[in-house]
């Protein structure tokens, strides 16, 4: 069978995927572009208008995009803090053992995550068990304290959902790594610190560069966590494009203009970690 014949049968399989995305991505996404380009109305007027994105930096909106790039920010920053310990800890099990705690991880993913949210939410209310073990450590003051409907509860809620998606490729980072290279590293003379600096962590950078990503941007779209653990009080750029949305009175062209600037965002840290040379194995 000649080249050709093979590179026609491979095209032309690909028609289907090609439709498929072609039909539920990239059409949906060019009608967001363009009412994000229209005039505000019940809920849009199909004229071109423009003036959406300049209400962007509008400063109660550009404190809404600080604070969502903060907490994304911020979970990404630990869940790579809990997420590498626990990826080297698997890593170096017997196969087994490591199988299961691999399975362990993946767990908590089969769960509804309403229902996920919704427990923490019962963990973190006044009167809770967060609330009963500060009283114990005696961190307690006058008033009740309650830890729901915070930032820092936010916090909480997208790092334990998304810890996983930390872990995954720093796991097979990891599980690819030569750990003989420690032991060589340390019979030099080199200490345990210098070992994971200059050692460890070069070679397992792409693993690391991926989990971030996946976690920043998952954690800068969320929409659940912030909306049941926050409140009102800590609104990300996902709360307010389902604001503009649904709720009254509708902004179609506004929520469309905040979900594709939401969207370039992301397309540039992605093309960020593409051009990276770190990023890759």
């Amino acid at each position: 069978m000649s080249d050709s014949t093979v590179n026609s049968r491979l095209s032309f399989a690909l028609v289907p995927a090609a439709a498929w995305l072609a039909l539920f991505f990239l059409l949906p996404l060019l009608i967001i572009c363009v009412i994000s380009i229209m005039r505000p109305g019940t809920p849009v007027e199909w004229v071109v208008d423009g003036g959406s994105f300049a209400r962007l930096f509008d400063p109660l909106y550009l404190t809404i995009l600080v604070q969502s790039v903060g907490l994304a920010l911020a979970a990404t920053v630990l869940c790579l803090v809990f997420g590498y310990p626990l990826a080297y800890y698997i890593a170096r099990r017997p196969p087994n053992i490591r199988r299961l705690l691999y399975f362990m991880v993946l767990v908590p993913l089969w769960a509804n995550s309403l229902v996920l949210i919704y427990a923490w939410m019962v963990l973190l209310r006044p009167n809770g068990i967060f609330e009963h073990v500060f009283v114990w450590l005696g961190f307690s003051g006058n008033e009740p304290f309650s830890f729901l409907y915070t930032p820092g509860a936010v916090l909480l809620g997208l790092v334990y959902w998304y810890l996983p998606f930390m872990v995954y490729p720093l796991y097979a980072a990891l599980e690819k790594f030569d750990f003989s290279l420690l032991d060589a590293a340390r019979d030099l003379g080199a200490s345990n610190w210098t070992v994971f600096l200059r050692v460890l962590w070069p070679l397992t950078l792409a693993g690391t560069a991926t989990g971030c990503l996946l976690v920043f941007i998952e954690s800068l779209g969320a929409f659940v966590v912030p909306d049941l653990l926050g409140g009102a009080k800590s609104m990300m750029f996902g709360n307010l494009i389902q604001q503009h949305f649904l709720s009254v009175p509708q902004d179609w062209p506004l929520g469309a203009a905040i979900a594709v600037t939401l969207l370039l965002t992301m397309g540039f840290a992605l093309m960020f970690y593409i051009r990276s040379p770190r990023s890759k194995p």
